[in-house]
């Protein structure tokens, strides 16, 4: 029972380690992750690197297929940018189980006070992210230790003896690797606990070796989860991990495990735990210079297992999507697209009331209406990404941004209300046969360009963060607000003088009310970003 416990503590201490140091990786690298992904090309070649680095950083190769699925799944990248990464981030994850069999436990506890003082001592964020990466990675070593300890009373219990010499079969080795990363969703467990036994010389690298195999394919279940409800072409990159890591496998089986072993013990000293780690890179960098040149073979293949049969329905989002949560910077990023995609979709419905007007189109003014409910859907969908997205780890100037873009969506979803109420004015019109002066036309189309203009330059600003462009916006807001007055006053003179009908005056004036309005929009969103912009500064000094 105790050694249970023990154990248990010490795969919990682990998994913490690993994740509060991935945590701190991302805080600290995280930014640069975007700019790596943007990087991305449709070279093979370069995707195997993103994948190795990316995984490099965030520690877990389930965690990027996972992203990988949900870059496909909004169509952000095809399935030949997918293998790249997916075959780089089984090279990436090796970094973990090199880590864990370096023999520096005694180190642990100091890294972990150095750690601790680090966070405590310093007060910029960029100090104490270091410092968590210090602190789990001291505590991953902790839990190694932990886990090694509660091992070292099986070396002579004749059960547990017995079970590890059934490893002689790889087969049986290749199932309970499997097996067990799949319950613990994470290779780098199943790792670090093989190693935790390997420490205390009841096994051997030739047993440990097929566990490894079965580690790589346990992973792909993961990836596989996370595709359930995912379009066919995230359904296919998944596919490509599993039989990726299946195709690796049986290669070793067949044909190479006796050479590499054999390289292994010539190569490591007489170490299980590092042969152990050795052996993990060997598999995966020798399956990804196998493999690479078959990556066509493996999406055809995935093609063919899951099927095109046209069923699909089109995505309100294009590019949001929960498995991007797992890399925070990266999700903000993509959020931030969708905010924009929204507010696009906002400017089509705006633009297309301002046909409807001047064209006197009922069917145009109806197809404002259907675009007004793909806005609140979307609207939605992307409010409640953004409120997933603030529980996870984010640092300030993130923090900030993400409130922007809260902000940015109400004003956004309110601006294609005012197009909605635009839409319905002209219905009046057309119904009642609402007929303007050639003045009345000319001013609501002078108010129309420049509240359509102010409008798309606020657009520009929540990518951008400008804030001379801000201001700009601000000051716009002055010339909405008094051609607004100028074309009340001036259309009541011209009702009064019966110039325009009196059918027609309800209707300029509750269009220049929403074009005001939208205005009002446009600015808070700017001074939304003025506000986030001036928060950063004042943080930094």
């Amino acid at each position: 029972m105790s050694i249970a416990i023990s154990l248990i503590g010490g795969l919990g201490l682990f998994l913490f380690g690993m994740s509060y140091m991935s945590d701190g990786l991302q805080k600290s690298a995280g930014s640069k992750m975007k700019d790596i992904l943007a990087a991305l090309t449709k070279n093979r070649l370069m995707g195997v690197l993103v994948g190795a680095l990316v995984t490099g950083v965030i520690q877990s190769s389930s965690a990027t297929t996972v992203m990988v699925v949900g870059f496909v799944n909004a169509g952000l990248m095809n399935l030949n940018q997918a293998v790249g990464i997916i075959m780089g981030a089984n090279i990436g994850t090796t970094v973990t189980a090199f880590l864990v069999s370096l023999n520096i436990t005694q180190f642990a506890t100091f890294m972990v006070g150095v750690g601790v003082f680090m966070y405590l001592a310093s007060k910029k964020k960029k100090i104490k992210s270091i410092a968590e990466v210090i602190i789990g990675f001291g505590i991953l070593f902790i839990g190694m230790k932990l886990m090694g300890d509660a091992m070292k009373p099986l070396q002579s219990n004749p059960m547990f003896t017995g079970l590890i010499t059934k490893f002689n079969n790889p087969y049986l080795g290749i199932l309970v690797g499997f097996i067990i990363t799949a319950i613990l969703q994470s290779s780098s467990a199943t790792t670090g606990l093989l190693i935790a036994v390997a420490t205390t010389g009841v096994i051997t690298f030739e047993q440990a070796f097929p566990i490894v195999f079965g580690q790589n394919i346990g992973t792909c279940v993961t990836a596989l989860l996370a595709s359930i409800g995912a379009n066919k072409t995230a359904k296919r990159a998944a596919v490509i991990h599993l039989l990726f890591n299946i195709s690796g496998t049986l290669l070793f089986m067949i044909f190479l495990r006796g050479p590499v072993e054999w390289i292994i013990f010539n190569m490591v000293p007489n170490y299980v735990p590092q042969e152990i780690a050795a052996g993990h890179i060997f598999f995966n960098i020798i399956n990804v210079v196998i493999m690479l040149p078959f990556a066509n073979l493996l999406v055809k293949i995935s093609q063919i297992l899951i099927k095109d049969n046209g069923d699909e329905t089109q995505q309100v989002t294009k590019y949001i999507d929960d498995r991007l949560l797992v890399t925070p910077s990266i999700a903000l990023t993509q959020a931030s697209k969708e905010v924009l995609h929204l507010g696009n979709l906002a400017l089509e419905e705006f633009e297309t009331a301002i046909r409807a007007f001047f064209t006197n189109d009922e069917e145009t003014a109806l197809k404002v209406f259907e675009i007004e409910l793909s806005v609140n859907e979307l609207n939605k969908k992307t409010i409640e990404y953004l409120v997933k997205l603030d529980k996870v780890s984010l640092t300030n100037y993130e923090k900030d941004k993400l409130v922007v873009l809260l902000n940015s969506i109400n004003d956004i979803e309110r601006i294609g209300d005012h197009a909605d109420n635009i839409g319905e004015l002209v219905l009046d019109k057309i119904e009642n046969k609402v007929i303007f002066s050639d003045q009345a036309n000319e001013d609501l189309r002078e108010m129309f360009e420049e509240t359509k203009k102010m409008y798309k330059e606020t657009l520009t600003v929540i990518s951008t963060m400008d804030c001379d462009e801000c201001n700009k916006i601000i000051a716009n807001d002055d010339i909405i607000d008094e051609m607004y007055k100028n074309l009340r006053k001036n259309h009541i003179e011209r009702l009064n003088n019966f110039v325009c009908e009196p059918s027609a005056g309800i209707v300029f004036l509750d269009i220049i009310s929403n074009l005001e309005r939208i205005g009002d929009h446009s600015t808070n969103i700017a001074e939304s970003i003025l506000e986030a912009v001036a928060n950063k500064n004042e943080k930094k000094s």
